[in-house]
């Protein structure tokens, strides 16, 4: 029995609807059905203007692709797996409305270069959507450390208090990653700026096309210079994951903190009841489910990584069944990657931050030994053995439970006679931080440096 595909002219049997079902796309390549209008469109139009289709017949197509174009918009459309994915879908539809002359859209384009350049379109549109995103968060992050410079809390290594920092330096830490995460982005748009329609199925056309006609039409900066290259290239796809992996990477590393800092044990911060949620048994439960949801959603993104980088390791040239496994992870991405900010940017933009707890935390620990290890350096002493004269004094205080700043200054000479009673201010929390001038450092001074450049850079 002669199968009803529009590619079916070689074919004498026709396949199981469960086996149909297997191989289509549709269920979830629907979602470019907007770009595979706009790609037929531009190459419609081009091959109206290069004369490989009569006027007339493209004049129809034309009327035919707008009129499913407001159709779409309208949520009037509907999609069927017999007709595998979303290129074939919106061709059947044309056929339907305006007859055989709808087959002539095909000429010199494949599916192969159809859906490339669907690809392509879908993550240009989005990319600078996430880019937006990511300022906004940066945004957030300046607006929140301008107002947290002096607010002192415990720098950590190990997750053991090391030495004590401002907060705003803190945040602004996380600003340069969000920096590196929109660079790569925006790398990456380079890369996703490109047309490969024209290509064909591997080997480009006898038709007189014109690449660079489509490729502006659709606001491609340039086009593909090899159409090898231009149906099986995912490159742009996998950096797209590999970015998104990166920055949820960061997201996940900041909601793990916020987990941590606004517990009982820390009381460094406290998220807003909008970000939050309840238990079902524990009355007086908040907790940082958002948080914990965007640290779980990492794992999601990576896999989708893992997935595409697995798919595309033994590929040959040029296209192969196997790359329509390459969409659902970005769609994925897409729809994990943007609300996922979104919330992000409402917990950092509501935080209540607790600058007492922060500051005390730095107070009652052994987080200032450097400034007297640093103090016995600049009276002259080696700072080797001043490392070990301040280590002999903080185990000490921890046997007598005392603090540095809490010892006696007949306690502190005997463990070396350079030290003064100057020493006590070094050894305040806040002193400690605002000493730190040198560049990128957590003085005070450094921390304004740092947010203004921000500034100017979000500004540009």
């Amino acid at each position: 029995m002669a199968t009803k595909k529009l590619w079916g002219g070689r074919f004498q049997e026709q396949a199981a609807a469960w086996v149909d079902a297997f191989g289509a796309s549709i269920s979830f390549d629907q979602l470019m059905a907007e770009e595979d209008i706009e790609g037929s469109l531009a190459h419609v139009k081009m091959l109206q203007k290069t004369g490989i289709v009569p006027s007339d017949d493209c004049d129809q197509i034309i009327a035919g692709l707008e009129g499913i174009q407001k159709d779409l918009e309208a949520g009037k459309l509907t999609f069927t797996v017999e007709n595998e994915d979303i290129h074939m879908n919106i061709e059947s539809i044309l056929t339907d409305r305006i007859g055989p002359v709808a087959g002539k859209l095909h000429t010199a384009r494949s599916r192969n270069d159809q859906v490339a350049t669907d690809f392509h379109l879908y993550l240009k549109k989005r990319l600078p959507k996430i880019i937006d995103e990511i300022t906004t968060v940066q945004k957030t992050l300046i607006s929140l450390a301008e107002k947290n410079v002096e607010t002192i809390m415990p720098g950590y290594t190990h997750l053991q208090h090391a030495q004590p920092i401002s907060y705003g330096h803190y945040l602004m830490a996380y600003y340069q990653m969000f920096k590196r995460d929109k660079e790569r982005f925006t790398f990456n748009e380079v890369h996703t700026d490109i047309s490969p329609l024209g290509a064909a199925a591997l080997a480009g056309t006898t038709f007189p096309i014109d690449r660079q006609m489509t490729a502006k039409t659709l606001g491609f900066s340039k086009v593909y210079a090899n159409s090898l290259d231009a149906v099986s290239d995912r490159d742009f796809a996998v950096e797209f994951l590999s970015n998104s992996s990166i920055l949820m990477m960061h997201l996940s590393r900041f909601c793990e903190e916020f987990s941590m800092w606004v517990s009982h044990e820390f009381q460094y911060l406290e998220l807003s009841d909008a970000y939050t949620t309840g238990s079902s048994i524990m009355p007086q439960k908040k907790n940082p489910d958002m948080a914990e949801l965007i640290r779980g959603k990492s794992g999601r993104v990576y896999g989708h990584l893992m997935g595409l980088l697995a798919t595309m390791k033994s590929l040959p040239l040029a296209y192969n069944k196997d790359l329509q496994e390459d969409k659902e992870g970005v769609f994925d991405t897409v729809k994990t990657l943007l609300p996922a900010l979104r919330v992000f940017n409402g917990m950092l933009s509501t935080v209540t931050v607790k600058a007492d707890n922060m500051k005390a935390a730095t107070e009652n620990d052994f987080s200032n030994a450097t400034e007297l290890a640093d103090y016995l350096a600049t009276k002259g002493v080696p700072f080797r053995e001043a490392h070990g004269i301040v280590g002999q004094l903080v185990l000490k205080g921890i046997q007598t439970h005392q603090n540095l700043q809490d010892m006696s200054l007949s306690e502190l000479k005997k463990a070396s006679p350079k030290i003064e009673e100057d020493v006590y201010n070094d050894l305040k929390s806040e002193v400690a931080v605002e000493r730190r001038h040198s560049e990128g450092g957590t003085g005070f001074d450094q921390v304004r440096k740092q947010i203004e450049q921000a500034k100017k850079e979000i500004d540009d």
